[in-house]
């Protein structure tokens, strides 16, 4: 069983919980990232602090990132996500490179 973090764009939300899913039904254990739910609630700079320190820790964790790359979109925050991968010698696999193959 590999684990393998999700990483990318929040815009894509709904893409990251359907490969979620099918990757988990491989066999596999995914992290996901927290997603906002909780509406009308300010947060913090310190609590958002911690949930990129938290996301950091499941790529430590992990085997593998998968980035979701929707029409190859890849922000600044997910490069971040994938050069710490890369330092720590973390497989990438990216989404755009998943539907080619199925």
């Amino acid at each position: 069983m590999k684990i393998i973090t999700l990483c990318g764009s929040l815009k894509f939300q709904k893409e990251m919980m359907m490969i979620a899913e099918r990757m988990a039904l491989e066999g596999n254990c995914i992290l996901t990232p927290v997603y906002p739910v909780i509406e009308n609630i300010e947060r913090t700079k310190e609590q958002l602090i911690k949930l990129k320190e938290a996301h950091f820790k499941r790529i430590e964790l992990s085997d593998a990132i998968l980035v979701i790359n929707v029409n190859n979109y890849i922000g600044n925050s997910t490069n971040l996500e994938i050069e710490y991968a890369k330092e720590l010698g973390k497989e990438i696999i990216y989404y755009t490179e998943l539907i080619k193959e199925n």
